[in-house]
């Protein structure tokens, strides 16, 4: 039996995914309040939070603390906390429910898409159009979760078009992540 090194998966990177993750209920909570006071704490939280994306993802890669359950823990907490806002924006009035449907099913198409390719040995890196993706998709729930008008500027409608934006990308990105998938999985075959 060969020993397997100990990898430690209580990484900074690994926790500050965590507890991006933790703050789903938290957003939840905050938008059963149709305030504006509810709306602006929801947009500054999810600022906060989306800076330990960019927190973790830099740790991780410069300062080596890459794990396994870090590449599954990182997007998943960015689509579960993408997800789980949209949907609750839906009954709002803030988002329609067919653009939240589309995207939720894109990302756990992919998701799913992933598991598969790594389980036959096929990595699958994120993609220009996905990072682009996810960067509407931040900037979009921002403005959604904000909503109001500020300086009367329509921040709700500045909200609308990064989401269509973010939904052209995200169904682009998809499609890529799809392609690459069946073009990698033929190589070997064609090779033999």
């Amino acid at each position: 039996m060969s020993k397997e090194k100990h990898i430690n998966i209580w990484t900074l990177p690994n926790i500050l995914s965590l507890l991006r993750i933790a703050t789903v209920p938290i957003f939840i909570l905050l938008l059963f309040k149709s305030s504006k006071s509810a709306s602006i704490i929801a947009a500054s939280l999810f600022i906060v939070v989306s800076f330990t994306d960019l927190i973790d993802g830099y740790l991780a890669r410069k300062k080596g603390m890459v794990t396994n359950l870090g590449k599954f823990l990182d997007p998943l907490a960015d689509k579960l906390l993408i997800i789980a806002i949209l949907i609750r924006l839906v009954p709002m009035g803030r988002v329609p429910a067919w653009i939240v449907v589309l995207i939720s099913c894109r990302e756990i198409a992919v998701t799913g898409l992933r598991a598969v390719a790594a389980d036959t040995g096929i990595v699958i890196s994120a993609s220009k159009a996905g990072k682009y993706k996810t960067a509407f998709q931040t900037t979009a729930v921002i403005a959604l979760l904000y909503h109001y008008r500020l300086i009367n500027i329509n921040i709700h409608q500045i909200g609308m078009v990064l989401l269509w934006i973010a939904l052209a990308l995200t169904l682009w990105s998809g499609f890529e992540y799809f392609l690459i998938y069946f073009r990698m999985s033929r190589t070997p075959m064609e090779e033999k």
